[in-house]
C-alpha cells in the first residue's frame, strides 16, 4: 500500500472476471450510491435550508451542484493521486473526508458555509471514492465488464430509493442539522468499501525477482489525440448540462403542486426504483456479442430517449403526470448511467483510462456547475417548472446528436482508409524470406510477454 507501482494493474496480469472481483464490485456499487444518489438526495432538506437562510431555489441547487462539481472537476487531481499512491489509500482518505464536510454541516450558521462543508469537503471525498472504485472494477473485468459496469451503476438507483424517504425522515424527527450528522456517520462506510480494493498482483517468476515496471505518467494527456475521445468528452459535456436537472427539481415541483412533503419525496424512490432494473438491463444487453461492437450508438439513443423524457415530462400538471415521467426518466436515465463509462473504458483502453476518466470529468465539471443552477435561475425568473425541463431536455438531446453525427463521420473517415491500408497488409512483400535463425530469435525475444494482455476495445468510435 502507498506505493505508486502498487496499483497500477500490471499489464502481465489477466483480468479475473470473478473472484476477488465480486468484492470489489460491492465495494464500487456503495461508493457509485453515495456518488451519484447524495447530490440528488440532499435536495429533500432545500425547504427546510430555504427558510432557515431566506434564500431561493437557485441558491440551494448550488449545494447539489457544487457537489457534483467537486465529483467532475477534481477528476485529473483523482488521477495523479491514483497513479501516484494506488486506489486503496486514496479512497480511505476520501472517505473520511466525505464523512467529515456532512458532520461539519449539521454546525454550519450560513449558506456559504453548507457550500464549503457539503459541497467542497464532502464532494472531494466522493470524488476520491468513485474514480478510484471505477478504475478497479476495470481491471478485475474484461468479458463480464458492461455486466459488471451496468450492476455497480444500479449502485446510484437503489441509493436514491434508500436515502431521499430516510432524508426525509430524519428532516421530520432530527431537523436537517440532525439529518446531516446522521448522513456523516453513513458516509463512513466508504472508508470499509476502499479496504475491499485489494490491488492485482503480476504473479512472481519461479526462482526470480518480480520483474521491474515500467514508470507511468501521472496525467496522459495523449487521449486528446484519439478523435473518437474527444467526440465523446464534448458530447458528454453537453449532456450533464441538463441530465441532472429533473432529479433535482421534481420533489420541489411536486410540493409546489400542493403534494405532501412525503408523497413528493416518494416521487424519487419511484424514479430510483425503476432505474435498479435498467442499469443491470442495459449492462446485459451491452454485453451481448452481437451488440457490444455498437454500444456507442446504444449510448447515443439513450441520451436522446432521457432528453426526449424531459421534454414530455414539462407538460406533467397533476401527481400522476409526475409519477409516469419518473418511469420513463429512470430507465432512459439507467441506460445513460450504464453506458456512459462502458464506452469510455472501449474508446481509450485499459491502460489510459484511469487519466481518461480524469481529463472526462474536468470537462463535464464547468456544465454540471452550472446545470441545476441556471434551471433554479430559471425557475426564480418564471415560477414556471415547465421551462426548466424543456430546457434540460434540450440540452440532452443536442448531446446525442453530437455523439451520432460525430461517430457517423469518423466511421466515414475510417472506412475511406481502410481499403488502402487492407491492401497493403495484404501484400506480402516479395523477398520476404524467414528462415530458422529468424525465428529462434523472435522466440527468444519474446517470451516475457506471455500472459499478456493487449486490450483491444470492442466499441471504437
Amino acid at each position: 500500500m502507498g506505493g505508486a507501482a502498487v496499483d497500477e494493474g500490471p499489464s502481465g496480469v489477466k483480468a479475473p472476471d470473478g473472484g476477488w472481483g465480486w468484492a470489489v464490485l460491492f465495494g464500487c456499487f456503495v461508493i457509485t450510491g453515495f456518488s451519484y444518489a447524495f447530490p440528488k438526495a440532499v435536495s429533500v432538506f432545500f425547504k427546510e435550508l430555504m427558510r432557515e437562510f431566506g434564500i431561493g431555489y437557485s441558491d440551494t441547487a448550488w449545494i447539489s451542484s457544487i457537489l457534483l462539481a467537486m465529483l467532475y472537476g477534481t477528476g485529473p487531481l483523482c488521477s495523479v493521486c491514483v497513479n501516484r499512491f494506488g486506489c486503496r489509500p486514496v479512497m480511505l482518505v476520501g472517505g473520511l473526508f466525505a464523512a467529515l464536510g456532512m458532520v461539519a454541516a449539521s454546525f454550519c450558521r450560513s449558506i456559504i458555509q453548507v457550500y464549503l462543508t457539503t459541497g467542497v469537503i464532502t464532494g472531494l471525498g466522493l470524488a476520491l471514492n468513485f474514480q478510484p472504485s471505477l478504475i478497479m472494477l476495470n481491471r478485475y473485468f474484461s468479458k463480464r465488464r458492461p455486466l459488471a459496469n451496468g450492476l455497480a451503476a444500479a449502485g446510484s438507483p437503489v441509493f436514491l430509493c434508500a436515502l431521499s424517504p430516510l432524508g426525509q425522515v430524519l428532516q421530520d424527527h432530527y431537523g436537517w442539522r440532525g439529518g446531516f450528522l446522521i448522513l456523516g456517520g453513513l458516509l463512513l462506510n466508504c472508508c470499509v468499501c476502499a479496504a475491499l480494493m485489494r490491488p492485482l498482483l503480476a504473479p512472481r517468476p519461479s526462482g526470480g525477482p518480480q520483474p521491474s515496471r515500467q514508470p507511468r505518467r501521472l496525467l496522459d494527456l495523449s487521449v486528446f489525440r484519439d478523435p473518437g475521445f474527444v467526440v465523446y468528452a464534448v458530447a458528454a459535456s453537453i449532456m450533464v448540462l441538463g441530465l441532472f436537472v429533473p432529479p433535482v427539481f421534481v420533489v420541489s415541483y411536486a410540493k409546489d403542486l400542493g403534494v405532501p412533503d412525503t408523497k413528493a419525496a416518494f416521487l424519487l424512490t419511484i424514479l430510483g426504483f425503476i432505474d435498479i432494473f435498467a442499469r443491470p438491463t442495459a449492462g446485459f444487453i451491452t454485453g451481448l456479442q452481437k451488440v457490444r461492437p455498437y454500444s456507442v450508438y446504444l449510448f447515443s439513443f439513450a441520451m436522446f430517449f432521457n432528453g426526449f423524457t424531459d421534454l414530455t415530462g414539462s407538460t406533467a400538471s397533476d401527481y400522476g403526470g409526475l409519477v409516469v415521467f419518473c418511469i420513463f426518466f429512470g430507465i432512459s436515465y439507467g441506460m445513460v448511467g450504464a453506458l456512459q463509462f462502458e464506452v469510455l473504458m472501449a474508446i481509450v483502453g485499459t491502460e489510459k483510462f484511469s487519466s481518461a476518466i480524469g481529463l472526462v470529468l474536468l470537462m463535464e465539471a464547468v456544465a454540471v456547475l452550472i446545470g441545476p443552477p441556471s434551471g433554479g435561475k430559471l425557475l426564480d425568473a418564471t415560477c414556471v417548472y415547465k421551462y426548466v425541463f424543456i430546457l434540460a431536455g434540450a440540452e440532452v438531446l443536442a448531446s446525442s446528436l453530437v455523439l451520432l453525427l460525430g461517430n457517423v463521420c469518423l466511421g466515414k473517415r475510417r472506412q475511406a482508409a481502410l481499403p488502402p491500408a487492407e491492401d497493403k497488409l495484404h501484400q506480402p512483400p516479395a523477398d520476404l524470406r524467414v528462415d530458422s535463425q529468424e525465428v529462434e530469435h523472435f522466440l527468444k525475444a519474446e517470451p516475457e510477454k506471455n500472459g499478456e494482455v493487449v486490450h483491444t476495445p470492442e466499441t471504437s468510435v
